[in-house]
């Protein structure tokens, strides 16, 4: 059986200035991780530079690697036909950082999800304005809103709370297998991203997605990964099982994270209101 997502060996450089100044940065080095079938949660931590969004980017099809190879259900993800394209959205989903840079602030926020739900049909075919508004519902329904609190409303008329959680509820409606989230917390206020990372979790269990978190957020990947990697200048450092890889940290940059936060086990509540 194929993994999910596999990268083998993957490095990339970006090439900056002209003939006379060029220089080359290596943004991530010989990085190799898989996916499974089995739904979890990986998170890649590190901090600014680190190399986790440029990852995020490739396994998006954003950007190609330099070296090395992505594979999603054992085919590359580099992807050129529009079609293709599609295929390939269907089954992975961005979640971006900034809900409120998701969002044209001058477009009704239903106007997104209907036409996501027009472009990823389950039959391919054009589908009726009715069918369009049930696929948003129940996309909605699965992050705690309905399409009644959101339609007609403009990016501003939401908290940042429900406005990411309403960019989750788009990224939901193809029905993915995988979401990539990068950052999806750092701009949502502080008493509100256990809510979102809770919502994670829940989607995992309900809807048997895999998710890439990746975060400089110590405490919430420990608190809601599966698995956990840490780079530092674009390299890995440590990986395993989230417990394992924080409550006993091997590598110096992983303990410096840790100490960088109180390091006790977070007990965070299960709940939380938006």
């Amino acid at each position: 059986m194929n993994d999910l997502l596999s990268l083998s060996h993957v490095t990339k450089v970006y090439r900056q200035g002209g003939l006379l100044g060029r220089r080359h940065i290596t943004a991530v080095r010989d990085v190799s991780l898989t996916l499974g079938e089995e739904p979890e949660i990986l998170s890649i931590v590190g901090e600014s530079g680190s190399g986790k969004s440029t990852i995020a980017a490739m396994i998006l099809g954003q950007t190609a690697p330099t070296e090395g190879r992505l594979e999603f259900r054992g085919r590359p993800v580099a992807v050129h036909g529009r079609a293709e394209r599609r295929a390939f959205m269907r089954e992975v989903q961005p979640v971006l950082q900034n809900p409120f840079e998701a969002f044209n602030p001058l477009k009704r926020v239903d106007r997104y999800l209907f036409e996501t739900a027009k472009s990823f049909a389950p039959d391919g075919k054009r589908p009726s304005r009715a069918e369009v508004e049930r696929m948003a519902d129940v996309a909605l329904s699965h992050i705690g809103l309905s399409l009644a609190e959101v339609k007609g409303r403009f990016p501003h008329e939401l908290s940042g709370g429900q406005l990411q959680r309403t960019a989750i509820a788009r990224a939901l409606i193809p029905q993915p297998r995988l979401l990539v989230a990068d950052e999806p917390v750092s701009m949502v206020d502080a008493s509100l991203r256990m809510a979102i990372v809770n919502l994670f979790s829940q989607l995992k269990n309900e809807l048997g997605l895999s998710i890439i978190y990746i975060t400089h957020d110590l405490a919430t990947a420990y608190y809601i990964s599966d698995r956990i990697i840490i780079m530092k200048k674009g390299e890995i450092v440590e990986e395993g099982k989230a417990r394992a890889v924080l409550d006993n940290p091997q590598h110096p940059y992983s303990q410096a994270l840790k100490d960088a936060v109180l390091s006790t086990t977070p007990e965070i509540p299960k709940s939380s209101v938006m």
